[in-house]
């Protein structure tokens, strides 16, 4: 066989072989009911089974800690500060953030390892909800289906809604609500300035980091969190440097936003005629 005709025959072979992973990946997609979700749910998710299946083969015990906490009462401060941690621009794209994906697949390229995450807040909820996780290829293109039927199914705000009432903040923890009387002694509808962003900081890696005695990387995610809420009108002057745990006459350095640890650096243009569709002004988002 010559060299170009065996070319065209591995890339005939990887083409099919590609087809046949994105088959897999609609097709496990569509058994899930996420049309259920805009009125129940799941007293289980996939992440908490697969915690507990981790515990019982270490030989620990592994209590859940879930209270679901209705949208209106969560923390405004938390939403923002999770949105600006997580996924800024949420209200805008349709579950992918094609533009994250291309940036963090450049950075991650440049690292030769994974040093930057795509997910959308759609694809972590889909994630969460039902996939296992592993980080295969399949998975990831059921993630992204899922994320898409998500975003039909269901309202941006039921979304985020169920987002922070069930992803993971600590060992057992999950939700909101959980996490600000597991980390705090209170309920997610008190929380302050540092204790909101001090949460939303943490998502990254929840059972590695604390809210409560945060590492120098958590603590410069607080301060990148804290300053995009002051300069959007969210936080002010004194409520940023309570965030930063500063005296209220103390203004912290300025800083530039380290784009490897939030992302995207600012609201995308296209985000706020978006929010006006969902019936969201900036101002009053989330």
């Amino acid at each position: 066989m010559s060299l170009s005709r065996a070319v065209r025959v591995v890339s005939v072979m990887a083409a099919l072989a590609c087809v046949a992973l994105l088959v897999w990946a609609l097709l496990d997609a569509f058994r899930y009911p996420v049309e259920s979700l805009a009125t129940r749910v799941p007293s289980r998710t996939s992440l908490m089974r697969t915690r507990e299946a981790q515990a019982q083969r270490a030989g620990r015990p592994h209590a859940i800690r879930q209270r679901w906490l209705g949208y209106e009462r969560l923390s405004p401060l938390l939403r923002r500060a999770v949105l600006i941690a997580e996924d800024d621009a949420f209200f805008a794209h349709g579950g992918l953030d094609w533009n994250e994906l291309r940036v963090s697949a450049r950075a991650n390229l440049e690292a030769r390892k994974v040093v930057r995450g795509g997910s959308t807040i759609t694809q972590q909820l889909a994630r969460n909800l039902y996939l296992s996780d592993q980080r295969t290829l399949t998975r990831k293109l059921t993630e992204m289906v899922l994320a898409w039927r998500l975003e039909r199914a269901l309202s941006k705000r039921r979304i985020f809604e169920l987002y922070l009432n069930l992803i993971e903040w600590g060992d057992g923890v999950y939700g909101a609500d959980a996490a600000a009387r597991h980390w705090f002694g209170h309920s997610a509808s008190e929380l302050t300035p540092r204790e909101a962003t001090a949460l939303a900081a943490v998502i990254i890696n929840p059972r590695r980091f604390s809210p409560v005695a945060p590492s120098k990387r958590i603590e410069r995610r607080i301060r990148m969190i804290a300053r995009r809420l002051e300069r959007r009108g969210a936080l002010t002057a004194e409520q940023t440097n309570q965030a930063l745990g500063l005296p209220p006459a103390e203004r912290p350095d300025a800083a530039p936003a380290d784009s490897m640890e939030l992302s995207p650096p600012e609201p995308m243009p296209a985000a706020e005629p978006a929010l006006d569709s969902a019936g969201l002004s900036p101002p009053e988002l989330p």
